[in-house]
């Protein structure tokens, strides 16, 4: 009869020990990041949104012939150019980036008709912005019947993509955000920075939220999204983009390690409690010192395609290693051509290092 174990650390995989996991394969040596709670198979119906890096997945599953889903297509006139200027296709809906679990809920609250729509309409020159998303027409729109139409379309779009999705991947960006002091409305952008409406310091409310609140929006996002969909299938992933600009009186790299630091938490406290709810790291992927930086521009900011290569290489190899191989399918192509410069994201955030000095 074999010896009992005399502790828990003699039962454990290999990828459990540092030595063997890591420094004796190095960084592109990896194997066995994640180990997925449930099966993603091409004929799912996949909904992408959140923060830029949400860009990169979206893009790389269509390649690899998986259901993303584009709810809120171009129409037919536009380019393939014109129609990312126009913020088509870049998510599921066109949104633009939602970076937050309190705004990602203001848009389901809003599609869902269990949240007000918003009076506060932005104008300059004749032209009139949506203060939920400013820069997702660039010159602003020709009336505000046009801006609440268009924005009508989104959340009808939000409403099929969530009701009809199988997983609905969401990347956490920031925990910093503005919002209106009566009204609660939270910005993608700080008044100011885009065009349409001044900055009022005794109207627009900074925020760098931390994690009980961040994970009361998020509880709250999810328990909507599950009462219209209860078999949708959450995957969460952290943004490894860093900040390009901090309200919060710190330096922007120790403001962003904070943030990422309380989004990551986050992240594995919903995976850890809520059913159906996982996380992948593609955070860690791109940036843990063991990859010493490499999947980073020049700017030390953007992803390079390198990088995005590693985590969906990743991603496939753990989904088949734990659920088996999938059936090749077709590469179709995306609605959006993927990126091969790594500035080649759509990101209202980067707009903010327009007012550096």
């Amino acid at each position: 009869m074999p010896d009992a174990l005399q502790n828990p650390y003699q039962a454990l995989p290999q990828r459990a020990y540092w030595r063997p996991a890591v420094a004796d394969v190095g960084a592109l040596g990896l194997t066995e990041l994640w180990t997925p709670k449930f099966r993603i198979l091409p004929k799912d119906r996949i909904v992408t949104a959140g923060s830029c890096f949400a860009q990169h997945i979206g893009r790389a599953l269509a390649a690899r012939g998986y259901d993303w889903v584009n709810v809120e297509p171009a129409p037919p006139f536009l380019s393939a150019e014109d129609a990312r200027r126009f913020n088509y296709g870049i998510f599921s809906f066109r949104t633009g980036n939602i970076y937050t679990p309190r705004m990602l809920r203001q848009w389901l609250e809003l599609a869902f008709e269990t949240r007000d729509l918003p009076d506060e309409v932005w104008q300059q020159e004749g032209r009139f912005f949506d203060p939920l998303r400013p820069v997702i027409e660039p010159d602003g729109f020709a009336s505000e019947a046009e801006l609440r139409a268009a924005r009508s379309t989104t959340l009808d779009a939000i409403r099929w993509a969530i009701t009809g999705a199988d997983v609905f991947v969401f990347t956490l960006g920031l925990t910093e955000s503005w919002s209106h002091a009566e009204t609660g409305l939270e910005y993608v952008l700080c008044p100011g920075t885009v065009p349409g409406c001044a900055f009022d310091p005794e109207k627009h409310v900074f925020r760098n939220s931390g994690f009980r609140p961040l994970l009361r929006e998020m509880q709250a996002a999810i328990k909507l999204m599950r009462a219209k969909n209860p078999s949708l299938k959450i995957l969460l992933t952290v943004s490894p983009v860093p900040l390009t600009a901090t309200a919060s009186a710190k330096h922007v790299l120790v403001a962003t390690t904070y943030s990422k630091s309380v989004l990551r938490a986050l992240a594995g406290q919903l995976e850890a409690e809520v059913k159906g709810v996982d996380y992948f790291p593609s955070y860690e992927i791109i940036t843990h010192p063991v990859f010493r930086g490499m999947f980073y521009g020049p700017n030390m900011r953007s992803v390079a395609p390198q990088g995005v290569d590693c985590v969906m290489q990743h991603f496939f190899a753990d989904q088949a290693r734990v659920f088996g191989p999938v059936k090749a399918r077709h590469r179709r192509k995306a609605a959006v051509p993927a990126a091969t410069d790594p500035e080649d994201v759509t990101c209202e955030e980067e707009l903010l290092g327009a007012f550096s000095t």
